[in-house]
């Protein structure tokens, strides 16, 4: 093949390849240019104290870009996600409004972009109207309660065995196992062993020789320093007959309810906080007016004093947030 024909067969590779990378690119950019354009925001409440700035849900989120209207609601966080019909571009004029029935309305009017949006939405009641309400019932001493099952563990007693290792000392031992640990004196061995019981364990066993030439012998065998609902323990003794000592606490494991308390954080008129996936009969504790109410929480809590939202995790813990009534107020 001339060089030529092969500068030719290459110039036609390449510009395949040049066609198919820009037919590639252009379809990439025309999916790109018509994806829909997704309006993404929370709402929080309006406070100059950045810790006092709750989200708040279920705002009713209305977007008008003129030709089509898409609506939405606010989650648990403030959160709120609107998708556009697709061919809105950025940059078009777009009207958005914000209600709740416990908020002053509020109304948005701007060009389309992709920028994050949080918005801030007035109360109807703020905590200075509050403040100046003197036969307001005042809130305090809030505690959370709940129980869960828990594994306890308690020492419920200990276990003693002596036993003795017989053996004659100074006899050779003449290649007759069991021998010393130098294969010079004729050994014996002993061993003993403990039940716990059912449903029990051992810890913290030990093993000491109380009697005889202690310095002649050695554990062979260590089955008891881990624990567990049987040990054992066998010794060696090259020496005259020595006595030893087993001994071990006994422990018990029992599933049980416990009753753990939770105290809320407070910011304003909010109330926030969390209760792990066990909780179990939750409840809030108070002082209305110096008397002092317990106030059970079910799957949709119901308060007197307070509107309250709450959100099951990943894990199932649960997140609750508080928000004071009318008529109210935190001591």
């Amino acid at each position: 093949m001339t060089r030529k024909r092969k500068l030719v067969i290459w110039g036609v590779v390449l510009g395949t390849i040049a066609v198919v990378v820009a037919a590639t690119l252009l379809v990439i950019w025309q999916r790109k240019r018509h994806k829909p354009i997704t309006i993404r925001g929370a709402v929080l409440k309006q406070d100059s104290d950045p810790r006092k700035q709750s989200p708040v849900e279920n705002v009713e989120v209305h977007a008008a870009d003129g030709t089509a209207v898409r609506d939405g609601k606010s989650d648990f966080i403030g959160g709120f996600a609107l998708t556009l019909p697709k061919g809105v571009k950025l940059g078009t004029p777009l009207k958005l409004t914000f209600h709740h029935p416990d908020y002053q309305p509020l109304e948005l009017s701007q060009p389309l972009s992709d920028k994050i949006l949080v918005v801030h939405m007035i109360p109807l009641h703020g905590e200075v109207e509050a403040a100046l309400n003197q036969t307001e019932t005042k809130v305090g001493n809030v505690v959370v309660r709940y129980s869960t099952e828990t594994m306890r563990t308690e020492n419920i007693g200990s276990a003693v065995k002596t036993f003795q290792v017989t053996n004659e000392g100074n006899v050779p031992c003449n290649n007759h196992p069991p021998c010393s640990s130098d294969n010079k004196w004729k050994a014996s061995m002993g061993s003993a062993s403990l039940d716990a019981g059912e449903g029990n364990v051992f810890r913290d066993a030990r093993v000491s020789c109380i009697a005889g030439p202690c310095p002649f012998t050695r554990i062979d065998t260590d089955g008891f320093s881990r624990g567990g609902r049987d040990i054992r323990v066998s010794i060696r003794n090259w020496s005259d007959t020595t006595t030893f000592l087993l001994q071990a606490e006994v422990f018990r494991s029992q599933l049980g309810d416990v009753t753990r308390r939770v105290y809320p954080v407070i910011f304003g008129r909010a109330l926030n906080f969390t209760l792990p996936s066990t909780a179990q009969g939750p409840s809030i504790e108070a002082d209305l007016n110096g008397s002092f109410i317990v106030f059970p929480l079910g799957p949709n809590p119901i308060l007197s004093w307070a509107n309250c939202q709450v959100r099951v995790e990943k894990n199932e813990a649960k997140d609750y947030r508080c928000e004071l009534k009318d008529g109210y107020g935190f001591r």
